[in-house]
Order: C-alpha cells, then sequence, then structure tokens
C-alpha cells in the first residue's frame, strides 16, 4: 500500500502495444507492481493493447513504465503510451 502522506506520488496512465495479450501480461504486471509497492489495475482492451493506471512513489513508477516497455518473457511491446491521470488505489487489481 502507498503512503497518502508521500509527496513524492505518481500515477500514469499507460496503453501496451504489441504482442501483450495472451502472453500473461497482465498477472505479470501485477507480480511486478505488488512487489514495487504500486498500486492501481490492469487490463486487456477489446483492441489487442493493455491498458493499466499506476500509482506509486515516482521512482517505483518509474520502474514499472520501463518494465512495461519490455513485458513478460513471451510479450512483444511495441510501444507504450503514457499520460498523467490521478485517482486513488491501495492495492493492485486485473480488471475486466
Amino acid at each position: 500500500m502507498v503512503d497518502p502522506s508521500s509527496s513524492n506520488l505518481k500515477t500514469l496512465h499507460l496503453v501496451i502495444h504489441g504482442r501483450v495479450q495472451g502472453v500473461f501480461f497482465r498477472q505479470s504486471m501485477q507480480y511486478e507492481a505488488q512487489s514495487l509497492a504500486i498500486c492501481g489495475w490492469v487490463r486487456n482492451r477489446s483492441n489487442g493493447t493493455v491498458e493499466a493506471v499506476v500509482h506509486g512513489d515516482a521512482g517505483a513508477v518509474d520502474a514499472i513504465v520501463n518494465w512495461a516497455q519490455r513485458g513478460p518473457q513471451l510479450a512483444q511491446v511495441e510501444r507504450v503510451d503514457i499520460d498523467p491521470t490521478d485517482g486513488d488505489y491501495t492495492n493492485f487489481e486485473i480488471i475486466n
């Protein structure tokens, strides 16, 4: 869980393009997020991309963005669209 009193928080919206569905991307991202104490969510989109919101310490968010640009072993990430966003999250979930 992220400490809400921290002033070094960052929240980003990610859209990951490439071969990112059917390669355990969401589950792998959830594992990475939990290991970095990041909150938010990840889901598959109908257009074949994976969408996520990541929230936490700025360094940890940067680390998961770097991970998302590679993804799990079977993924072939072409690009990651990154935009600032906001929200209040207490854990990291896979949603539909």
